[in-house]
């Protein structure tokens, strides 16, 4: 809470998708798994410098999204209300439902789903010293103004020049005294709110917060394949619990099944998840001959752990495969294996697992590798059936959204582990993830309420 105020974000959502070829409206358009606008508030439903979520919908549409706000819990949402036939309309709504008690107030466009916690939080935080806000990135591109003969007049200097985004944040009584100025115009016309300001309020400085060019606004059918790439190659991140007491807390009376827990990652988080008081079930093929891919081994895992602990609160695939080779010359068996442990396997763990963790409201941790990005040559193998993961991963958060189970994906740097000493021998330490720092990611992972996500786990450098 910036200067004393409670933060209001105003979620803009009023267009209909032309330029993206639809007709219902670009923010239900699906990006990784889910509707754009979903991205966008669960970035201000995480962000703690934001108090209330009011979002502006096109009037067809207001009772889908208080449908999809109350399934998918974003509690910071107070309203959903009926935007305008323009920007400038829709603020107009918002400006009305607010009311007359000073605030903190973040106008964002419901098609920018990748605004990050740091803008957010700097847009908040600059309030305390500006009445108004805004969000941009240098031009990389050079411009030039043209006369109505597509003739240039003028080229501005390019290191003065930004490229807007949102959030726009504003005192309260800023932006509503502006746009009072402005409605008494018969001449007014906007596209922003900070022109706005600008505008009627000229002496009002507006403080600009840097952008970032993952900020980017949904608008046209190129746009839905990039931030559709973007989320998928995002790093998604989660903050330590504050105290070993607080995972203690968050653990002690927790039952968790890790298949592939007789080494490596799984080991370790077996070990560090029984030390907060958790209970754990471990099943590999070296220790409980489970198979991994067998429906009815993993069948048997799970019944096993729910008669002996009564209930199932996580579940976590650590277990995988590494072959590598041109892919002519791997045989059937090792096809089939990699396969089988590094995509059957989740499958059916999450399919046989539902039921359980639907109980318990819990979680399903599945794990990729960094080569899921982009396909080598020698690991074609691997890095489709680990690529493949993440798309489940991404898939699996959204079908289950609704029964308040969560699943997410850890994606480890290089990390020193029996499979991976197993296909290229001894490399150094210094290049290399420690297991247990992988397990102690996962851990928070799995104590966070977040869901969807892959979280990228790197060695400090430095």
């Amino acid at each position: 809470m910036a200067n004393g105020l409670r933060a209001v974000a105003v979620v803009l959502a009023g267009g209909v998708g032309t330029r993206v070829g639809l007709s219902i409206p670009k923010q239900l358009l699906r990006v990784a798994g889910k509707p754009v606008i979903a991205h966008t508030l669960a970035a201000f439903e995480a962000a703690p410098e934001v108090d209330e979520v009011i979002v502006l919908m096109a009037a067809d549409y207001v009772d889908e999204i208080k449908a999809m706000v109350a399934e998918r819990g974003f509690h910071k949402v107070s309203a959903v209300i009926e935007g305008g036939a323009t920007r400038n309309d829709s603020t107009r709504n918002a400006l009305a439902h607010l009311g007359d008690d000073e605030c903190n107030v973040l106008f964002h466009d419901a098609v920018r789903p990748l605004v990050s916690q740091r803008i957010i939080r700097e847009c908040v935080n600059a309030l305390r010293d500006y009445e108004a806000v805004d969000v941009g990135i240098p031009s990389a591109d050079t411009i030039v103004v043209v006369d109505h003969n597509e003739v240039i007049t003028q080229i501005p200097d390019r290191s003065r020049l930004r490229r807007g985004q949102t959030p726009q944040a504003f005192r309260l009584s800023t932006i509503r005294r502006a746009y009072e100025l402005a409605w008494q115009d018969p001449d007014f016309t906007s596209t922003d709110d900070c022109s706005v300001v600008l505008r009627y309020l000229p002496d009002v400085p507006i403080h600009m917060v840097e952008g970032a060019d993952q900020n980017m606004k949904v608008t046209a059918p190129v746009d839905l394949f990039i931030a559709d790439k973007l989320f998928q190659l995002g790093s998604g991140s989660v903050d330590s619990l504050p105290s070993e007491a607080a995972y203690a807390d968050a653990l002690r009376g927790r039952v968790a099944v890790v298949f592939g827990g007789s080494y490596g990652i799984g080991a370790e988080m077996v070990s560090l998840l029984e030390s907060y008081g958790a209970a754990v079930a471990s099943f590999s093929r070296s220790t409980t001959q489970t198979d991994v891919a067998s429906p009815s081994d993993v069948r048997s895992a799970l019944d096993a752990a729910m008669a002996q602990h009564g209930r199932i609160d996580y579940i976590v695939v650590t277990a995988g495969v590494l072959t590598t080779g041109a892919l002519a010359d791997v045989d059937d068996a090792a096809v089939e294996e990699s396969i089988a442990v590094n995509y059957v396997a989740p499958v059916q763990i999450a399919r046989l697992g539902i039921a359980y963790l639907e109980q318990t409201k819990g979680q399903l941790l599945l794990f990729t590798s960094s080569s899921y990005t982009r396909g080598r040559a020698g690991y074609s193998l691997y890095s489709s059936s680990k690529a493949a993961v993440v798309n489940l991963t991404q898939a699996l958060a959204d079908e289950w959204v609704g029964l308040g189970v969560r699943v997410n994906c850890i994606n480890p740097e290089r990390t020193a582990t029996p499979m991976r000493s197993k296909a290229f021998g001894e490399e150094p330490a210094t290049e290399l993830l420690d297991a247990a720092e992988v397990a102690r990611s996962a851990v928070d992972v799995l104590v966070s309420e977040i869901t969807g996500q892959v979280i990228d786990v790197r060695r400090e450098l430095g």
